[in-house]
């Protein structure tokens, strides 16, 4: 007798056929064995896979860009990030020493590595963790050059960019449309909130000096710091002076305070010129002091002489 079984009669669902999981022990970027310095990779949110990770993912179906879900099942603790290369030897995959800060890892620690797919940002959200962010002059253009070595954002995360040989912090905020999104060839604006640790200036109250009553001269004298021609002189060739001066005192009487300007506006300048008035020069007539038209005398450049 031939008795024939079919298990799978109902076929694998899609979802599992195209979904990467499995598991490695990660290492940071300094462990990576070889001649070449990867420290592009500290730069970046891309890691190190293995070749048979590459061959894993060429028989499933899944979706350009790969980007992959890093979830640390020991503190409940995940990011996601891209890949950048598959160089690394088999079991292994090497992280970004933030991004294993990020997922609470040490050295040789297990992750589980899944394909996921991501929508594309809109929007994000940066919080500097250090004052010293504002430093820079254009943030908004070093972080747009830093972010082309990312491939997706994950709320919480505290990403690291480096530029001008300093390493600056920052906490994603937030992303929208989701949690987590891809930020490979997207438009998406940039905010950013308060750095951390950031206090704003104090300003100082300017209290109105009250115009009710002039102080004396001897205190207004008591209060003037600055006094002309107090200094002493120094020579060239080194020498000092025989006589050091000696400013004579100044005299509460010599102090004169200026006149306030009550017709002050404020917006409006007043150009103040101290003019002398013309002298006017007033003939005294006595027939009346009236105006006679004609009444000059010719001059001649010529000097003619008169005929006797």
């Amino acid at each position: 007798m031939f008795f024939s079984f079919n298990m799978f009669d109902h076929p694998i669902p899609r979802v599992f056929q195209n979904r990467f999981s499995t598991q490695y022990r990660c290492f940071s970027v300094s462990m990576l064995a070889g001649p070449n310095d990867r420290s592009d990779v500290e730069k970046g949110g891309k890691i190190i896979m293995p070749p048979s990770a590459l061959d894993q993912l060429s028989r499933l179906n899944i979706t350009y860009p790969m980007l992959f879900k890093l979830t640390n099942k020991n503190s409940d603790r995940m990011t996601h990030c891209g890949v950048l290369e598959f160089v690394a030897d088999e079991g292994i995959c090497y992280l970004p020493h933030w991004m294993m800060q990020n997922l609470l890892l040490e050295e040789g620690g297990l992750v589980q590595v899944e394909s996921v797919n991501l929508q594309v940002a809109t929007y994000s959200k940066f919080q500097p963790q250090s004052p010293d962010f504002l430093d820079i002059t254009n943030p908004k253009a070093v972080l747009e050059n830093a972010l082309r070595n990312f491939a997706c954002l994950t709320t919480g995360d505290v990403i690291a960019i480096n530029y001008n040989e300093k390493i600056y912090e920052l906490r994603v905020m937030e992303t929208k449309p989701d949690k987590a999104v891809s930020i490979i060839e997207c438009d998406m604006n940039v905010d950013f909130d308060a750095p951390l640790g950031y206090k704003e200036p104090e300003r100082q109250v300017q209290h109105e000096e009250s115009t009710e009553g002039e102080a004396g001269h001897s205190g207004y004298a008591g209060e003037l710091g600055f006094r002309a021609f107090s200094g002493s002189g120094n020579r060239l060739d080194g020498k000092k002076k025989g006589v050091e001066p000696s400013p004579s005192p100044i005299k509460p009487g010599d102090i004169k305070r200026g006149i306030p300007n009550y017709e002050f506006k404020l917006g409006k300048i007043t150009f103040i010129r101290n003019s002398r008035p013309l002298v006017k020069k007033v003939e005294e007539d006595e027939a009346g002091g009236r105006f006679v038209a004609f009444s000059g005398e010719g001059q001649s450049l010529r000097k003619k002489g008169r005929k006797p």
